[in-house]
């Protein structure tokens, strides 16, 4: 009783919150993920490249409204936005229970577009204005793990439940919306401070938002998006290249999901404690290498027991990828800027859920699924060098700028 009550003390409140609405609201969503393109595929008649077009129109959304998005929580809060975004998901899945033509599934996944481009940017900047900067990759490692509860129960449960009645996952869907978005307007005070507001408003009045000024933000944004199409991928087009190889395709995919899920369960946060300590641009290049050999994996590897080591190394990325670059965009935001900051970070993933189905369809309708995932393998080694020497230039001035501070103190 006493390690668990010294655990729930390690964090705020509004952290263990994020922590039960992302495992409430992932476990819905990956029992709707792995499924919902084969689903849009039956509906529509057997077409590849419409359901890519539908799944495409959420992100596409989100990268419409991701810059208004960030400074409307810079400007007023972040629990209004969050609430907002929260009540705007439960609508979309709710309407997804009736829906039955392709405009209404279009007009629906714009929505839940909205609904994900307001709260994330809004969540992620609650995180940098509560927790102090060594603990923020512990913290983006915990909700990782919280994730991958979703990922390792979701599939499963969408396995035998989807197959079914889709309509009722849909459902289960909308009320772990209302849930989450009941406790965060129970639990979840606002964490912006006054201060920052009164910046927000100076700096919004003084000068524009220009992409020269925040060149680093920018070229770290560009040089994710490779990753984001890789996981684009394997939501879209890989269901559909597993069902060349594997007559149980099906199966297949919910075994590789479910692996991915357990293995960041049992390791992440071992993994975030291991390599907080190292330089995150080296961190961040290993898991860029990873993703490479992933991908190439996932194009090539015809066999079961092949595929699931592929997994695990893909899980090893993902695990050394997403604390440390979030952390990394924590830190470089201006503290009146941080809702802008991972909004625009965010795009990143928007831009390649809206354009990545749809150009890995085409690229395997063309030239089949192998070819398409070595081409993303080979973009994920290049970008990987790219980020590494920007992350690295930065971490060396952010060091260089402690040091001064100290001698300055001193």
């Amino acid at each position: 009783m006493n390690k668990l009550k010294e655990l729930l003390l390690r964090y705020d409140t509004a952290i263990w919150v994020r922590v039960f609405g992302t495992m409430l609201t992932t476990t819905t969503g990956f029992m709707l993920r792995p499924f919902l393109v084969l689903y849009l595929y039956d509906k529509l008649g057997g077409s590849v490249l419409l359901p890519m077009v539908i799944v495409g129109l959420q992100p596409l959304m989100g990268i419409l409204i991701s810059l208004w998005g960030g400074g409307m929580t810079d400007r007023y809060g972040r629990k209004p936005l969050m609430l907002i975004a929260l009540v705007i998901e439960a609508l979309s899945m709710t309407g997804f229970v009736y829906a039955q033509s392709v405009w209404e599934f279009a007009a629906l996944t714009i929505l839940n577009g909205l609904g994900m481009a307001l709260f994330y940017p809004a969540a992620n900047a609650q995180i940098a204005d509560i927790i102090p900067e060594e603990q923020r990759a512990e913290i983006f490692a915990l909700l990782h793990t919280a994730l991958n509860v979703g990922a390792a129960v979701g599939p499963l449960l969408g396995f035998i439940v989807f197959t079914k009645d889709p309509s009722f996952v849909f459902g289960i869907s909308a009320v772990a919306f209302v849930i989450y978005a009941l406790v965060v307007w129970w639990k979840v005070p606002e964490t912006m401070p006054v201060k920052e507001k009164h910046e927000h408003s100076a700096v919004r009045q003084s000068q524009p938002f220009r992409i020269a000024d925040h060149k680093t933000l920018f070229l770290i944004t560009f040089f994710a998006i490779p990753v984001s199409l890789l996981y684009a991928q394997t939501e879209a087009t890989l269901p559909l290249h597993l069902k060349t190889y594997f007559a149980n395709y099906q199966s297949v995919l919910v075994t590789l999901m479910t692996i991915n899920g357990a293995v960041v369960i049992l390791l992440q946060l071992w993994i975030a404690k291991r390599t907080e300590k190292l330089n995150p641009a080296k961190v961040i290049l290993v898991s860029y290498l990873l993703f490479a050999i992933v991908s190439y994996g996932y194009g090539w590897l015809p066999v079961l027991s092949l595929l699931i080591v592929n997994e695990v190394l893909f899980t090893i990325g993902e695990m050394m990828n997403g604390p440390h670059i979030q952390k990394a965009v924590s830190l470089l935001a201006p503290s009146e800027m941080r809702g802008r900051y991972f909004s625009i970070f965010g795009m990143s993933w928007q831009i390649s859920k809206a354009v990545g189905p749809l150009l890995g369809g085409v690229l395997m309708t063309k030239f089949g699924g192998a070819v398409m995932f070595s081409c993303i393998g080979l973009l994920l080694f290049l970008s990987g060098m790219a980020q590494y020497r920007i992350l690295n230039s930065v971490e060396k001035k952010r060091v260089q700028t402690s040091s001064d501070n100290v001698a300055v103190s001193n």
